[in-house]
């Protein structure tokens, strides 16, 4: 290349040209290959120089090719980490945990930025490695100290976000949320409760008794149905197996026999849970509304596992099934859980802030799971197990269950700004559903799980071999079936309304950073009504290209996540992907609080010890007939007022005598230091006169009788402009109100000090 032609490309590539620049930018050119060292970092530095101009100085820390090669297509230049920043392994931070692929992306990371390269990007990266990025993307938020950033860089993490990123966080505040939407908690988020405090746990064991009763009303009701030869209730087994109503009741022979008392004792809890629901205990007594005993309790749970695992049925079960029909449809009505409780009321069981599907477990036995959390004898830090209800009936694709990853991004919290991706995917377990074996690897459908083991040779063919679907195979397989509309109409909504509702609850709690962003990744799981069921939160999603389906969904998600943070901050019109704009609160401008500045408002009401004799010769002011309750303002909150000339100030101080100004009362140590005040002569008085304070009558708490006179002054001192100036103004005097309403605030001396 002729140096002409070499001044000519660097020229056109410092003007703009895309095509030239995207050349150097990718370092493919032919010409650059062929040309020597000291051309190539000339036009490094070129290059280089613009993005410094431009602000378009990044950092990566983690494996993430997707971001750094759009981010150099934009013009962008990488800051490399040339160390590898101190990451505690099992650090209870604020993000989610453990973040879901740190230890390989840690090492990938490692080997990245020790690898030395001729590419030109890598040229550009020393050139920059005294300059400030202006764009980080890190794996885990505590990699980096936020606070220490400057008002222009971008993060893509926010502080503190606990309340919704870890399961006990989600698990205690989802509570919360009727204080900020009306919306229902239960109506998409399975019941949950920590097992780090023993009130938790009696929460959690009064659920599980009273889902054994339900339990057993269910099984009266689908065991008659059965028997019946209809269908069960809503597709639910029944107890026993199969087999037409004789081979039922020859196994039935076989089996316990448990008395009817077990319904009746069933529905008298079910009862009670409904009236507590209703309000109905707080006029009775509490004789009347006590519950079982303990020993009762044992009881009936004894009874119930029996009768669940087909050790025993309840004889004439057919005479309650009226009685216990109309119960489930009242609890149905109140409870939006019943569907997914099933009949074997499992439990999962789950480390509180772990991740990738780590220590979970899956129990229907009450005193096996308050086992388990006693056996851990970790500290009171690290021992928050949370126990949530297992949905008994997922939908299942060929039997198969699945559940659903799908990313949000927030890009501020204050206006609270939510972008929904509509892409999704589905992830499936590799093993058939069953309720018999409650192992992990049939319920669990984490990928980080389902990836070491086999898929079932009983499971369907028509499902992949790397068990994942995308959310547009899966509404065409829903089309197929006569159902393509329950996406658009159910699932889909109903998604965004649980993410919108759950971020208004964490919003309170979450670092509001500004030129911060995050992008999250929900977990649901579809009921058989296809109503989704949000099951956790994760931030810092896996992107790994680990099935044909995650290499297209991933990269596409962490482009248009670029376009979103970064191409819209230019233009507020450009492309933005599959992202669509969930929700954006209008912007509210918080004033900052500040404690000193209070107000108490009221009237001083005091009884007598005397009668006052009535007082016939005195004409009132018209305007103390109708006194306003008095407001007496904090002297540290009230601001500076303007101080006019002490000819004004005396002016008013006349006109406040003349309109007979209230009395107030004042707190002790304010009251005695103006009464001390209000007695003092000045000592280097030029008239001899004394100094007239304005004129406000305070009460004495101790006294007999309120004292009703006003100040004497002698009005040919208010004659004198600079009487002001013989004794300066005590600092305790407070602001009072007229009786007009008008603040008044004793005058200060512009030249002297205050004592």
């Amino acid at each position: 290349m002729e140096p002409g032609e070499r001044k000519r490309l660097s020229s056109a590539s410092l003007e703009g040209d895309p095509r030239e620049e995207n050349k150097l930018k990718r370092g493919i050119s032919q010409d650059l290959t062929s040309s020597p060292k000291l051309d190539r970092y000339k036009i490094a530095r070129q290059l280089t120089e613009k993005a410094i101009k431009e602000k378009k100085i990044f950092s990566i820390y983690g494996h993430y090719p997707v971001i750094r090669a759009t981010l150099r297509r934009k013009g962008w230049v990488e800051k490399k980490f040339h160390f590898l920043p101190k990451v505690i392994p099992n650090a209870d931070d604020d993000s989610a945990g453990v973040p879901e692929h740190k230890c390989a992306e840690g090492k990938e990371n490692q080997e990245e930025a020790l690898e030395k390269t001729d590419d030109i990007h890598d040229v550009m990266s020393r050139l920059v490695k005294n300059e400030m990025p202006y764009f980080l993307w890190t794996i885990k938020r505590d990699v980096i100290d936020y606070h220490s950033l400057s008002c222009d860089q971008m993060l893509n993490h926010y502080g503190k976000t606990a309340s919704f990123t870890t399961k006990i966080g989600l698990c205690v505040n989802m509570r919360s949320l009727p204080w900020y939407v009306q919306a229902n908690p239960d109506s998409f988020f399975p019941r949950c409760y920590g097992l780090c405090t023993e009130s938790e746990k009696q929460e959690f064991l009064d659920d599980f008794r009273r889902t054994v009763a339900s339990s057993i009303l269910k099984w009266v009701v689908s065991h008659q149905n059965y028997s019946r030869g209809k269908p069960s209730i809503k597709g639910e087994a029944c107890e026993p197996g199969s087999g037409n109503k004789k081979a039922s009741e020859n196994a039935e022979s076989k089996l316990t026999g448990l008395s009817g008392q077990l319904v009746d004792t069933a529905c008298k809890v079910c009862q009670a849970y409904l009236g507590q629901l209703e309000h109905e205990g707080i006029d009775v007594s509490e004789d009347s509304t006590r519950g079982l005993t303990e020993d009762e309790w044992k009881d009936l749970t004894e009874q119930y596992y029996s009768l669940l695992h087909g050790e025993a049925f309840i004889s004439n079960s057919r005479n309650h099934f009226s009685q216990c029909q109309a119960l489930l449809n009242k609890i149905t009505s109140v409870n939006p859980q019943t569907e997914i409780d099933g009949l074997r009321n499992i439990w999962i069981i789950k480390p509180a802030a772990k991740s990738r599907g780590r220590d979970i477990v899956c129990m229907n036995r009450v005193e096996e799971i308050l086992e388990l959390v006693a056996a851990d004898h970790l500290s009171a830090k690290d021992n928050k197990w949370v126990v949530q209800k297992y949905i008994e009936t997922p939908l299942l694709i060929y039997d198969t269950k699945f559940d659903i990853r799908q990313w949000f991004l927030v890009t501020d919290w204050n206006p609270l700004t939510i972008w929904f991706y509509k892409e999704s995917y589905l992830r499936f377990s590799t093993q058939r559903f069953s309720l018999e074996n409650l192992d992990s690897a049939i319920h669990l459908c984490n990928n980080s799980i389902q990836k070491h083991l086999k898929n079932d040779k009983d499971r369907s063919p028509l499902l992949p071999y790397y068990n994942m679907w995308t959310s547009t195979r899966f509404r065409e397989y829903l089309q197929k079936r006569g159902r393509g509309a329950v996406w658009a109409s159910v699932i889909y909504p109903a998604m965004k309304r649980a993410i919108a509702n759950t971020m208004r609850v964490a919003q309170d709690h979450v670092e509001p950073r500004k030129n911060s962003f995050e992008l999250y990744g929900a977990d649901f799981i579809l009921g058989r009504d296809f109503q989704p069921w949000l099951i956790e939160i994760n931030s810092s999603p896996t992107m790994h290209a680990s099935t044909p389906v995650t290499a297209q969904l991933c990269a596409q998600v962490q482009e248009d996540t670029i376009k979103v943070v970064v191409d819209r901050r230019v233009d507020r019109n450009c492309d933005i992907g599959n992202f669509e704009l969930l929700c954006r609160q209008p912007a509210v401008d918080l004033s900052p609080f500040h404690g000193s500045d209070l107000c108490v408002e009221g009237v001083s009401v005091r009884r007598a010890k005397k009668q006052m004799p009535t007082i016939s010769n005195v004409n009132f002011s018209s305007s103390l007939l109708d006194i306003q309750p008095l407001k007496v303002r904090c002297p540290l909150a009230m601001p500076n007022q303007p101080l006019g000339p002490p000819h004004s100030a005396l002016q008013q101080d006349s006109k406040l005598k003349d309109a007979k100004v209230l009395p107030c009362t004042l707190p002790v140590p304010l009251r005695r230091s103006a009464e001390r005040s209000c007695k003092v002569q000045s000592a280097n008085a030029v008239s001899g006169g004394r100094i007239e304070f304005p004129t406000c009558n305070f009460q004495h708490i101790d006294s007999k009788a309120p004292k009703t006179g006003l100040t004497k002054a002698e009005s040919n001192k208010h004659s004198d402009p600079d009487i002001l100036n013989e004794h300066p103004l005590p600092s305790v005097l407070p602001s009072v109100k007229t009786v007009e309403g008008a603040l008044f605030q004793p005058p200060r001396p512009p030249d002297s000090k205050w004592t």
